[in-house]
């Protein structure tokens, strides 16, 4: 009897215990990345009263007689591999680790040793590094190798500051490419203008500093009238700095070449009729253009050095090229020169041969795709502006090519759809197109667990990656609460490098946490039994009481 009084103690210790796993476990129920345990009890030392004895030619043999002295608990297993389910924050330092193979810890360290968590929920804290909201532990990872900033090297962990004051800006970046593209209508009206077709872009030196470079596309009229040719002109009008000074201008008025910069001497001729069809030309002896007036009866003749129509009888009465065949004046004209036709004395055309400074635009008048830009086979042009500064010696400004490729030449009802822009479409993206000093504007956590940086300049630049560790049997972990476990003696050894969680198909899921995997049906079930076994070893202890008051009374 004194033995099942002891059973039914080490009974109703043993269903305590369990009720106490069931009680914390359900206490547990939202708490983050929680792993629920479970107890296994196992019966305690049998005393045996008689042994077993073997059987012999005349009598079989029999059992060992043995009594059971109660339970105990034999094992409390955690259900760490066991994942909970996702629980959808938003925040995008909240992490949720997703196993594939094995099961992945993160790694913090708490100032003196590395612990393991499944717990994601991450934040950044005063002095820029991950750590866990909850305890503050640093979050461990690899950082970014400095003779290669789009990798990591994968050494031994450490704390990953990644707001460190070198990572709150991102550095600027010259332009070098520049493009053209679009429509342009010979029928648009710009095209003729004094100013031309004005199109503009603006580029960054690589201190960051913006510019904005100004060009105007002209038409070059026909040679033969109602011939159309398919010429144009691109000349570079002005470049601006960020506080709209005219540094071209600069430039020139120093005593600068325009050709360094962009262009070369453009020389075309063209057909210009008299603006009055009184006015009529013819050649002289010595080629002198004369011009009559039929309505004056007034004769001119050409001053090519003055560039005007002198009035033989008057000299202070001199007409203009623009007044006489419209030609504009900001033309720089280098000849003129008249054909005669065949059986006349006389004509209403003049020959203009005009220079500019710029490069000739050439369209196939048939497909009205770009022949060339400048010479026959090329369609890039340089803009040399590291020759402007303003660190003449650093060549603060870089060189640009500019792609004039995409330009099309069509009837668009005499509009021009023709736009200028920094850099070059490389495949899905834009490459030359320089940048600006960048501000930090967000953090970003990839799959794999790199961490990148959004910038306000478009860069994206990467600042860590956090390592995950895996342990052969991650169930001997021991808790040390606040969500973390270490390592003993069955767990594995931690080898202080980590893995990459996308090493076995692993990953690491943004805006998400991992809930409790406390399954609360079978913790009440489990609760149930607890309950009755605890009742059940009670009643052991009543009835055995009960039989020794029994075994008292017999002395009365």
């Amino acid at each position: 009897m004194m033995r099942s009084l002891f059973s039914g103690v080490a009974g109703l210790k043993t269903h305590q215990t369990k009720m106490d796993v069931i009680g914390n476990n359900i206490s547990n129920v939202n708490t983050v990345a929680f792993k629920s345990s479970s107890t296994t009890f196992s019966d305690i030392m049998y005393q045996t009263t008689s042994q077993a004895s073997g059987a012999t030619a005349n009598r079989g043999g029999t059992n060992a007689k043995q009594i059971g002295l109660g339970v105990t608990n034999g094992a409390t297993k955690i259900s760490i591999t066991s994942a909970g389910a996702a629980q959808s924050t938003g925040d995008a330092l909240d992490i949720r680790l997703t196993d594939s193979n094995s099961t992945n810890f993160f790694i913090v360290n708490n100032g003196s040793e590395n612990l393991f968590t499944r717990a994601g929920s991450f934040y950044i804290d005063g002095n820029g590094n991950l750590a866990m909201t909850t305890t503050g532990y640093l979050v461990m990872g690899w950082q970014v190798d400095p003779q290669d900033p789009a990798n990591v090297i994968k050494d031994t962990v450490t704390p990953l500051r990644v707001m460190r004051p070198e990572n709150l800006t991102s550095a600027p970046e010259a332009t070098t490419n520049a493009n053209f593209s679009g429509v342009i209508d010979k029928n648009d009206s710009q095209f003729s203008s004094s100013n031309g077709y004005i199109r503009s872009f603006t580029f960054y030196d690589n201190l960051g500093y913006s510019y904005t470079a100004k060009f105007a596309i002209k038409r070059i009229p026909d040679e033969i009238p109602g011939e159309y040719n398919g010429m144009f002109t691109v000349e570079l009008s002005a470049i601006y700095d960020s506080e709209n000074n005219d540094i071209l201008a600069n430039y020139l008025r120093d005593g600068g070449n325009l050709q360094d910069i962009f262009g070369e001497n453009v020389q075309t001729t063209s057909a210009y009729e008299a603006v009055a069809n009184t006015y009529s030309f013819t050649l002289g002896g010595l080629n002198e253009i004369t011009m009559t007036d039929s309505s004056t009866g007034n004769t001119y003749n050409y001053n090519n050095a003055t560039q005007t129509f002198v009035n033989t009888a008057d000299p202070a009465d001199t007409l203009t090229l623009s007044a006489v065949c419209g030609i504009p004046n900001d033309k720089t004209v280098t000849g003129v020169s008249i054909t005669i036709p065949a059986g006349q004395t006389s004509t209403n055309i003049l020959n203009i041969t005009t220079q500019t400074i710029g490069y000739e635009l050439s369209f196939d008048t048939s497909e009205g795709f770009l022949n060339y830009a400048g010479v026959a086979g090329n369609k890039n042009l340089m803009l040399n502006t590291a020759l402007l500064g303003p660190n003449k010696a650093d060549a603060a400004l870089s060189n640009i090519d500019i792609d004039f490729s995409k330009m099309l030449n069509y009837d668009n009802g005499g509009t021009s759809t023709c736009v200028a822009n920094r850099g070059v479409q490389d495949g899905s993206s834009m490459r030359g197109e320089g940048k600006k000093l960048g501000t930090m504007t967000g953090l970003s956590v990839q799959n794999s667990g790199k961490i990148y940086g959004s910038y306000s300049n478009g860069n994206t630049v990467l600042l860590g990656q956090i390592a995950v560790a895996q342990f052969a049997n991650a169930s001997g972990l021991e808790e040390m609460g606040d969500n973390c476990y270490q390592t003993t003696l069955n767990s594995g050894e931690f080898d202080g490098i980590g893995i990459e969680v996308s090493a076995d198909g692993s990953s690491m899921n943004t805006g998400q946490l991992e809930m409790s995997n406390v399954d609360l049906s079978g913790e009440f079930t489990d609760m149930i039994t607890t309950q009755r076994g605890f009742q059940a070893n009670s009643r052991i202890i009543t009835v055995s009481d009960t039989m020794l008051e029994e075994l008292i009374n017999l002395k009365r």
